[in-house]
């Protein structure tokens, strides 16, 4: 069973309220008791007094029956139970009750109290220990007070009726018996008047407790689980409005803190699960093109060796072949219709020749020569013999090199290779013209000068793409298929990376990096910047 934060809140307060309003009313009623019972005490005391000063001249005139009919009278009072006169005997000699004259009573009765206390005799005792408490003949409380008739002198010298000696310091005892229903309604009414102030104070705080609680707990811990309902939903633009400057002011700001919180850390892991895929793709790619890089590498490694061995076996024949057929082919001796044969056998030896050079080149492998070069250097002086040729009348070479490139630790021979074969076949794949693009630039977080070179040709088929630098693989009839494979591993052999990407009637870019060496800027830079100053001076 569910039990709210009110309702305990509620309980609790209400259990002290009830045990304190009943602490109060019990310690109030006693208080009131004892109060009601010493006042009754006393106004049996003074009526007591009231009788002895009454009846006194009555009995020193010996007018017994004057002072018994005035004792009578007072005895009629709606509160008065009894009043007794007993002498020092212990016997009775009047009464408001006439079947009570003449008994004796015992010594140790309540009323001997005032001249006999355990068997001493007493002149002087206080009201209180005078006075007795007990269940009357009527059924109901009843308080009983005894009060000492002393010997004055004028007892023992003036009586008119008799004399008493005046060594005797106590002739009798009054005792007066007081009724306490009067008290006791009091009492009742009393206790129920604060027994219904009790409720009423009860309920009203119980009221009170309840819309204080409601509004200044209730509500807003309602409002802090709401929010953590929407929170636990998703809806983290959610936020507690701050009602109070207490704890709970505190707890709500706390949610707001951490509701921002949560929505940023959602935030965060949004975007990086939107980058993730993409981050785990560009990964993915490039652990491929490392694998076949690796692959590329031993199959260069393993052909390079088939291939010299198969160079070194062919070039000698081969080498003899051409010999004796230019040979004959001089010779005045031979067939005139023999010639056009020998001429093409001389030519496809001389292919042949030129296959096994390459062969030897690839297979080689040498460890590059390096020195300090600048790449825009090599670049132009590439370009610069290309431009010249046939095969470059209908194409436009465009030049975007970085004038702060840095000088690089290369093998310009090798470099200038590599460049060498990327522009002729760059040529072969736009035999009606078009453009060639290369461009340099530093990538200083890298630490590598980037070198691109794109052409407007026909393009590469995707399915070729992995192919192009493998040995003997070639699209073009006259090709050997050995250029991209040589430009590749020289580029490997200086610690740099070349890749391709090609679309199918848009063209092919290359795309080689080269680690940096040093800082030094290339002379055409310097040239440049002295150029232009002196313009500037100009």
């Amino acid at each position: 069973m569910r039990i709210s934060l009110t309702a305990k809140i509620n309980a609790s307060v209400v259990t002290v309220l009830i045990l304190t309003v009943v602490l109060l009313g019990y310690t109030g009623m006693e208080a009131m008791r004892q109060n009601c019972l010493e006042e009754a005490v006393n106004d049996a005391d003074r009526l007591g007094d009231t009788i002895i000063r009454t009846t006194f001249y009555h009995m020193q005139e010996n007018n017994k029956e004057r002072a018994y009919l005035e004792i009578n009278e007072i005895g009629k009072q709606r509160h008065v139970e009894c009043i007794r006169i007993i002498n020092k005997s212990g016997r009775i000699t009047f009464s408001t009750i006439p079947e009570e004259i003449g008994t004796l009573l015992d010594k140790a009765a309540a009323a001997c109290n005032v001249c006999h206390i355990d068997h001493q005799t007493l002149v002087q005792t206080s009201s209180m220990s005078r006075s007795r408490i007990f269940i009357g003949p009527k059924g109901h409380e009843v308080l009983g007070i005894a009060k000492a008739i002393y010997n004055k002198p004028s007892c023992s010298s003036v009586s008119a009726c008799h004399r008493h000696r005046p060594s005797q310091r106590i002739l009798g005892v009054l005792d007066v018996e007081l009724s306490l229903e009067n008290m006791r309604d009091r009492i009742a009414t009393y206790r129920n008047r604060v027994a219904v102030i009790g409720v009423i104070l009860v309920i009203g705080v119980i009221i009170c407790i309840s819309l204080m609680t409601e509004k200044l707990v209730s509500q807003p811990l309602r409002l802090l689980l709401r929010h953590t309902e929407r929170v636990a939903k998703g809806f983290l633009d959610a936020a507690v409005e701050v009602k109070s400057n207490d704890e709970l002011g505190d707890l709500a700001e706390a949610f707001n803190r951490m509701t921002v919180s949560l929505k940023k850390a959602r935030q965060e892991l949004e975007e990086w699960g939107r980058t993730l895929e993409a981050r785990v793709i560009e990964r993915t790619r490039e652990v491929e093109q490392m694998q076949a890089q690796l692959i590329r590498a031993e199959k260069l490694a393993s052909l390079g060796q088939l291939a010299a061995g198969i160079a070194h076996e062919i070039n000698n024949p081969l080498t003899g072949v051409l010999s004796f057929a230019a040979l004959v082919k001089d010779d005045s001796r031979l067939d005139p219709s023999l010639k056009e044969d020998l001429e093409l056998i001389i030519e496809e030896t001389q292919r042949c020749a030129k296959i096994v050079k390459g062969l030897l080149e690839f297979s080689r492998a040498r460890a590059p020569q390096k020195k300090e070069v600048c790449l825009n250097e090599i670049i132009e002086s590439v370009t610069g013999l290309l431009e010249r040729q046939s095969s470059f009348l209908d194409i436009k070479i465009v030049k975007e090199l970085d004038p702060d490139l840095p000088r690089l630790n290369i093998d310009p021979n090798q470099i200038e290779q590599v460049f060498m074969n990327m522009f002729l076949n760059a040529s072969h794949a736009m035999p009606e013209g078009g453009t060639i693009r290369i461009k340099t630039k530093a990538n200083w977080e890298d630490n590598c000068i980037m070198v691109e070179i794109s052409d407007t040709g026909c393009g590469i088929p995707k399915e070729n793409l992995d192919r192009i630098f493998d040995p003997f693989y070639t699209t073009k009839p006259e090709g050997t298929g050995l250029g991209l494979s040589i430009s590749y591993g020289i580029i490997s052999n200086h610690g740099g990376q070349i890749d391709v990407k090609s679309e199918v009637g848009k063209g092919t870019t290359f795309l080689i990096r080269l680690p940096m060496s040093g800082r030094e800027e290339c002379p055409q830079a310097r040239l440049q910047q002295a150029g232009g100053s002196e313009q500037k001076d100009g």
